[in-house]
């Protein structure tokens, strides 16, 4: 006999006696209830199997004493030697699949421990052309209805809540992770790029030239000439005494009240006729004050470097910085009491949302025929583009198992099965020998 020369897996065992299967090594690895409920299931079928073999071997050599005395015995020896064969072959097909029968190296036995690593590829190329095909997984999402059925839930009780809570979730999990100076930063250096860098004058220039075309300031300056109107008329007092207050000392007292009502008369006619003439000469004189003011800052350098110095005095290195501090912690407080807050009004408007969104996608066939089409063509992508990697998972990890480990992993899953083979041979090989006996005796004996 051909001995093969690779190293031995598992201490050689005496060939004398009954052939016998050791149950799976489990290593050092504790079996979880269902591995230790089909070790414990697989141990029972092999023990079937082997009081089958010892069985027929018992009667075996009964029938083979008594065949003489009792001629009827040689049928019952023929069958019994027939099932002896039949299951001494399944169990060494069987053994071969996992470990060398009895500890002989034979060639072309314990295949899964010598051949674990092919067997891993051929299984991750299996799954790769067989199931992570683009048009399998697009078939299948197609079948399913995904928008459908994520309509349905979001929509239904619970749905809407359960992504409110893990949403609530998320968010509190991203404020953890995310340092509070990096964010300050990354705010201060976007106000800086987006509001600061590009000088002001142009664009507010622009801006109020637009309001000011458009009449739109027209009912502040009326505020504003109300109010003066209204406060002329109610400080008669203060008006008079800054013009007696003004006047020479010699002036007689009531030369100066005379001018002093004179004066309140007249501004206070001044005032009214402002307010009351939507085209008097000082509405005209602002409105074109205004108009040459949004002129200048577009197009006078003079007037856009007195606009960039009031930016740099208003908003200047520690300004910045305060109000990148101040606007994410108003951000970060806000968020996090509404999602801690299940009655908040930015919870309860995130529910209402969800369940709409869930609703129109039950609803609307277009809106949900465009989603499944996206999810489709996502996955398409996804399978197509690392289909091999994801592939490349089953065939590294079948790589990294230990061989011995490996075997028993297998057998640990199939074996069960694999006995109902010794118990299948042992029968059919029965009834093989005793049809071949039977034939045979009366066709020559």
């Amino acid at each position: 006999m051909q001995v093969n020369s690779e190293p031995t897996t598992q201490p050689a065992a005496p060939p004398s006696g009954p052939p016998r299967q050791a149950g799976p090594a489990v290593g050092p690895h504790q079996l979880s209830p269902g591995d230790a409920e089909k070790a414990a299931a697989l141990r029972k079928m092999k023990l079937v199997a082997l009081s089958l073999l010892i069985a027929l071997a018992v009667v075996f050599v009964i029938a083979f004493a008594l065949q003489k005395q009792y001629p009827w015995l040689e049928y019952v020896r023929a069958a019994a030697e027939g099932g002896m064969v039949g299951a001494l072959a399944d169990w060494f097909a069987v053994t071969a699949l996992f470990k060398y029968p009895m500890g002989v190296k034979i060639p072309h036995t314990a295949i899964i421990p010598r051949r674990k690593d092919q067997i891993g590829a051929s299984l991750g190329e299996f799954v790769e052309t067989n199931f992570l095909s683009e048009q399998v997984v697009q078939d299948k999402l197609a079948s399913i209805n995904v928008s459908g059925r994520v309509g349905q839930w979001l929509s239904g009780p619970g749905g809407a809540e359960r992504v409110a809570k893990e949403g609530a979730a998320v968010i509190r999990g991203t404020f953890k992770v995310l340092n509070d100076d990096d964010v300050q930063a990354v705010i201060e250096s976007m106000v800086r790029k987006h509001l600061l860098t590009p000088p002001w004058g142009p664009p507010v220039g622009r801006m109020a030239e637009r309001i000011f075309a458009d009449g739109h300031h027209h009912q502040l300056i009326d505020l504003l000439v109300d109010r003066a109107a209204d406060w002329v008329a109610d400080n008669h007092e203060t008006v008079s005494r800054l013009v007696t207050d003004r006047s020479p000392q010699w002036v007689p007292s009531f030369v100066d009240g005379l001018v002093g009502d004179k004066v309140y008369v007249e501004i206070l006619k001044f005032t009214r006729a402002v307010q009351s003439d939507p085209q008097h000469q000082v509405r005209k004189s602002i409105d074109k004050y205004l108009t040459d003011l949004a002129q200048d800052l577009q197009y006078d350098p003079a007037m856009i470097a007195r606009a960039e110095s009031i930016k740099a005095q208003v908003l200047g290195d520690p300004e910045v910085r305060e109000l990148a501090s101040r606007t994410w912690a108003t951000i970060k407080g806000a968020l996090l009491a509404a999602v801690d807050d299940p009655d908040s009004e930015l919870t309860v408007k995130f529910k209402a949302a969800v369940r709409d969104f869930g609703a129109r996608l039950v609803g609307d066939d277009e809106l949900a025929g465009k989603i499944n089409a996206w999810i489709g063509d996502a996955a398409g992508y996804l399978v197509r583009t690392y289909r091999s990697d994801i592939a490349g998972v089953i065939t590294d990890t079948v790589a990294r198992w230990d061989a011995d480990e490996t075997s028993s992993k297998i057998e640990l899953q199939v074996g069960k099965d694999l006995q109902f083979i010794r118990i299948n041979g042992t029968v059919v090989g029965s009834l093989a020998g005793l049809a071949i006996f039977t034939v045979a005796h009366l066709a020559f004996g």
